[in-house]
Order: structure tokens, then C-alpha cells, then sequence
């Protein structure tokens, strides 16, 4: 080989050397912008299932607009035809800014829109949506070309696409399993959005010292990713208080206590007329009147027992029923079956909250089961004298199952001959239909059902269902100390005026969970 030659080729492998960090950042930043674009996808999903209930249309209608609008990111894509690096860069710094504050955003403007505004509020969740799901639509194609116009003598077009996808798809494995278990208890949304809209940030500066002898006006983009890299710091420092700030508006009383689990977001206040608690910002007790709610769904069935031993309550973490059902004598063991650890923990450690289940969460007769209702009663088969099913409002398909024919068959499955079994049942007055629905579906599974109703101040008028494998007994005593019920106001509980008297409705069956649409259509018209 003559020298020259020689000189060219050490030249040419030079060059190759020095371009393979390049390489490798590119393909980086392949695994980073689609964790990003994930973490984006969930956090809108979640927050418009916390914000608006029922998660799967949630997240089914923020994923498809997502996607969407990704495929009009790529459409758009074949129109950026010069500066790459340039546009490339920029929009990294839009999606970090906007993704990484859209958490943020949308919790500030949930706390100063009406509670009836819910049309501007999806406006600003869905505009936000299509615009990260566009700009993220945009990154891989000029990732893409960026590769093959810098190593085109490494990659064929095959090589090429198989080794952004399967970066890609690494990113958003990550991130899937990270987000629910990792990221959202230990960050909240809001900080785990600022997060990953830093991380953005953080390729877009890649970007910027890798190919800065391509770039025109590097000193311009130098200064729009230190701008956007303040703006997410001070978001960053910022977000506790910003959080506790738009809780506080909405809540309308001091947080005490406030927590992201990888099932619901808790949110305890105190304030002047006493503590309430907030599950994914759904009111399930005021303390000025919850022993109203609580002796109305616990005794009735206790009493109608007559001597109940074995009690199973499913959900009602706060330690609430426990603590009615505790009130009985001849318990001798009561099995909590509740989803959420955060709930047990909070409510058998915070001083303020054990005074209100009256410690009853350490109680030696209670077992705890961290556990999914459903699946532990699939799993199990012990018989029990009273089930108590104190779960959440059927407000999406998550929740519903536990008020379908296949629920109810299994909890009849657990009930001893002479048991009886009682559900909180919502509003009567309110959601008269979906009411009736859960009756129907108890009945659908052969138990005899027998309806009744208290009003909650909190609530307002508010329905339970007693149900069991004979004709109710009336109860002919109650534990002493009650400050709601008496044995002689019991039966008038069983009496239903005619604007919440028994209307026609199919039961609730998993596959079609017809209860979660008119729930939401009935307690709808309430926010109009």
C-alpha cells in the first residue's frame, strides 16, 4: 500500500473511532425519549383517572390520542428536512418542558377550575396529550436519520430500524414496570413527570456537545437548555409545595397527610369540623359524622346474626368497620382483607387516625391480608358469620368487578348457612338506578337480598344491601353505646319513599360491567 493510501486509511479509522460515542449516545437517547414519552402517557392516563374517575376509559381515550398523535409526529417528521441536529434538539427541549410539567399543570388546573368545569379541563388534559404525543412522534424518525446519515457505512436499513426499535421498546419495558411500583410512590406524579422532562433535557445537551460543529447558533441553543433546565430545576425543588398547594385549594382544608400508593392516591385533612379522607380525591369519611355510616353498614347484619364469631371485612383499610364490628362480643376473630399496605399502615400508625378507629387495627382478634378481594376469595374457602363489603363507589372497571354476579357468587361461597353478608351500596336518592343494579345482582346470585338506607350528612342519603341464604331475621338488639341506631329505628331503614323506590335494572356481570356506565352517568349529572 503506498503511504498516502496508508495516511488515508489511518485517517478514515480515525474518524470512525471518533464518531462511535456518537453512536452510542444516539442509541441512548433512543432508550431515554421513549421512557420519557411512556412516563408522559401513564402520568396523563393516571391523573385523568385520579381527576376524572372510571381509568379504563381514561386511559384508554388518553393512550389512543396519544398514538395518535405520535402518527402525526411522524407524518410531520418528512417535512424537517435540514438542520437535524438542530430540530432534534429543540424538540427534545419542548417535551421536556412540556411533558415534564404537564403533572403539574394539570393539578394546578384541576384546584382553580369549578368542580362542574370538567370540559375545559379535558380541553387543557387532551391539548397537552397531542401535543407531547406530536413532538415525541417527531424524535425516533430523526433519531433514525441521524444514524444513517452519520454511520451509514455500519448500518443497512434492516440494522438500522431493528436496533432503534428494540432500544426503544427497552425504554418503554423499563419504565412500564418502574412508573407503578418505583416511580409514583417514591416521586408522586408531579416530581416523576420533572423527572423525566430533566432527563429530556439531558439528551437535548447530549445533543448539543456531541454534534456541536454542526450546530448554528450553538450559543442561542446552549442558553434555551440552560433556560429549560432552570425552569424543570425550580419545578423540581418546587413540587412538594406545589402539590400540597393545589391539594390544599381543592381540598379546602389543611393535608396532613398525603401519599401516591401503586393503587390510589390518600389524602388525609383536618380542619375546624373535624378529619376527612380522600381516596383518589373521592370523599370516603368525614369524621363529624362517619360513625353514622359505620353503624348503618356494620350492625344491622351483626345483629341480625345474633351471635357472629367469624367476621370477614373486605376493603375499609381505614380500620372503621373493624372497629363497630369489635363492638360485638361474641367476636372471636375478624379477617381484614384490604388492597392498599398504605392504608393498613397509615391507619394503625398515625396517632390522629388510630383515635378514630379506636386502635382497632391492633387489635389481637384482626388478622390483615394485603390482597385483592377477589383473588383472595377465589383462593380461600373458609365460612364466615357477617362479610362485610365496605369497598369504593363502583366509579370505574377496576372497582366494578367487585360488584358483579361473579363477586357476589364467591362471597356467597364464604357465607356459613346462617350467615349474612352486607354492601355498601352509594346513594339511593342519587344513583337510584345503579342502586337497585347491585340488588339485582345479588338476587341474580341466589341470595336473598334485603335493601336499606341511612342518611350521612357527608354523603347525603346513602344505601346498603344486607344479604343472605335466609329471609332476614330482625335483629332484636344492638352493643350499647351506639350514637346512631336503635333497635326501634331499624325497620324504618327498610323503607324506601317513592322517589328511591325499586326501579328495573339487569345485574352487574363482569364481562359487560354495565353498573361502572350508570354509575358515572348518574352521579354525572350531579358536576352539570
Amino acid at each position: 500500500m503506498s503511504e498516502p493510501a496508508a495516511l488515508d486509511g489511518a485517517a478514515d479509522g480515525r474518524a470512525a473511532a471518533a464518531v462511535r460515542p456518537a453512536e452510542v449516545a444516539l442509541l441512548a437517547s433512543v432508550f431515554v425519549v421513549a421512557a420519557c414519552g411512556l412516563v408522559y402517557e401513564l402520568a396523563a392516563g393516571a391523573l385523568a383517572s385520579y381527576l376524572l374517575g372510571d381509568s379504563v376509559l381514561q386511559f384508554s381515550t388518553v393512550i389512543g390520542a396519544y398514538l395518535f398523535a405520535m402518527g402525526i409526529g411522524s407524518w410531520l417528521s418528512r417535512h424537517i428536512e435540514r438542520q437535524l441536529v438542530a430540530n432534534f434538539l429543540r424538540i427534545e427541549l419542548l417535551i421536556g418542558l412540556i411533558g415534564g410539567l404537564m403533572p403539574a399543570a394539570l393539578f394546578v388546573a384541576h384546584s382553580l377550575l369549578p368542580v362542574s368545569a370538567v370540559a375545559p379541563f379535558r380541553a387543557l388534559l387532551y391539548g397537552l396529550v397531542l401535543a407531547v404525543g406530536i413532538l415525541v412522534g417527531l424524535e425516533i424518525p430523526l433519531v433514525m436519520r441521524l444514524l444513517k446519515r452519520h454511520f451509514s457505512e455500519r448500518y443497512a436499513l434492516k440494522d438500522l430500524v431493528s436496533q432503534v426499535l428494540t432500544f426503544d421498546y427497552l425504554g418503554a419495558l423499563a419504565v412500564s414496570v418502574a412508573f407503578p411500583l418505583l416511580l409514583v410512590p417514591q416521586l408522586g406524579l408531579v416530581r416523576t413527570g420533572v423527572v423525566f422532562g430533566l432527563l429530556n433535557v439531558v439528551v437535548a445537551v447530549w445533543a448539543l456537545w456531541l454534534f456541536r460543529a454542526e450546530l448554528r447558533a450553538w450559543r442561542a441553543h446552549a442558553l434555551a437548555c440552560a433556560a429549560v433546565l432552570a425552569a424543570l430545576g425550580a419545578a423540581l425543588i418546587g413540587a412538594d409545595r406545589l402539590t400540597t398547594w393545589a391539594e390544599d385549594r381543592f381540598y379546602g382544608d389543611r393535608i396532613v397527610f398525603s401519599q401516591s400508593s401503586p393503587y390510589q392516591r390518600v389524602v388525609v385533612t383536618s380542619g375546624a369540623a373535624g378529619v376527612r379522607l380522600f381516596l383518589n380525591g373521592n370523599l370516603q369519611f368525614h369524621s363529624r359524622d362517619e360513625y353514622r355510616y359505620h353503624e348503618a353498614l356494620v350492625h344491622p347484619a351483626m345483629a341480625a346474626h345474633g351471635a357472629p364469631k367469624r367476621v370477614l371485612v373486605l376493603g375499609g383499610g381505614d380500620g372503621m368497620a373493624v372497629r363497630e364490628v369489635l363492638k360485638h362480643s361474641t367476636v372471636e376473630h375478624v379477617t381484614l382483607v384490604e388492597l392498599d399496605p398504605a392504608m393498613t399502615r397509615l391507619f394503625s400508625t398515625e396517632p390522629l387516625l388510630i383515635a378514630l378507629n379506636g386502635g382497632a387495627l391492633k387489635s389481637p382478634k384482626l388478622t390483615i391480608v394485603n390482597d385483592d378481594a377477589f383473588g383472595w376469595l377465589d383462593r380461600h374457602d373458609a365460612l364466615f358469620d357477617v362479610i362485610v363489603v365496605d369497598f369504593p363507589d363502583p366509579s370505574n372497571h377496576a372497582i366494578g368487578k367487585l360488584y358483579s354476579t361473579s363477586f357476589y357468587a364467591l362471597m356467597a361461597r364464604h357465607l356459613a348457612a346462617s350467615g349474612y353478608a352486607v354492601v355498601q351500596t352509594t346513594s339511593p336518592l342519587i344513583a337510584r338506578k345503579s342502586f337497585w343494579t347491585v340488588v339485582s345482582t345479588i338476587e341474580a346470585v341466589g341470595l336473598q337480598a334485603s335493601p336499606y338506607h341511612a342518611h350521612v350528612p357527608s354523603f347525603g342519603e346513602w344505601g346498603f344491601v344486607l344479604a343472605g341464604q335466609r329471609p332476614l331475621a330482625t335483629p332484636r338488639r344492638l352493643p350499647e353505646g351506639l350514637r346512631f341506631l336503635t333497635v326501634e329505628g331499624l325497620p324504618a331503614l327498610f323503607d324506601f319513599p317513592p322517589d328511591m323506590a325499586r326501579v328495573p335494572a339487569e345485574p352487574n356481570r363482569l364481562s359487560t360491567q354495565g353498573l361502572v356506565h350508570t354509575f358515572e352517568e348518574e352521579w354525572g349529572r350531579v358536576h352539570q
